[in-house]
């Protein structure tokens, strides 16, 4: 079996979050974050789920992290096939749940 590691786009809209004074705290469990999935081997929604056991999947090829004891959320889209993982959103709770997680795209 090939191991075959997950690749994250873009790192860039991370550090933009973090990068923010009211975001700082997110800079540390996001790299944390980043670190891990890009070393991880996902084929299906279920495996990144088992690594991530806070994770939450959504329809559209969708994952939903929370992210710095639960104080913000990370909205992923994957493709399995390919092995990338798209950040589509970054932001706290208020502001995930002023969108529509299976439709936005930040990136």
């Amino acid at each position: 079996m090939v191991y075959l590691s997950m690749r994250v786009i873009a790192k860039a809209t991370l550090r933009n979050f973090w990068g923010q004074p009211a975001y700082h705290d997110a800079e540390q469990p996001l790299k944390a974050w980043h670190e891990e999935a890009s070393k991880a081997d996902w084929r299906t929604p279920q495996e990144a789920k088992a690594q991530f056991r806070n994770a939450s999947i959504l329809g559209n090829n969708r994952l939903v992290f929370n992210i710095g004891g639960n104080k913000y959320r990370l909205v992923v889209a994957v493709n399995f096939k390919y092995r990338c993982i798209y950040v589509c959103f970054i932001g706290t709770h208020a502001q995930y749940d002023a969108i529509d997680a299976e439709k936005v795209w930040d990136i």
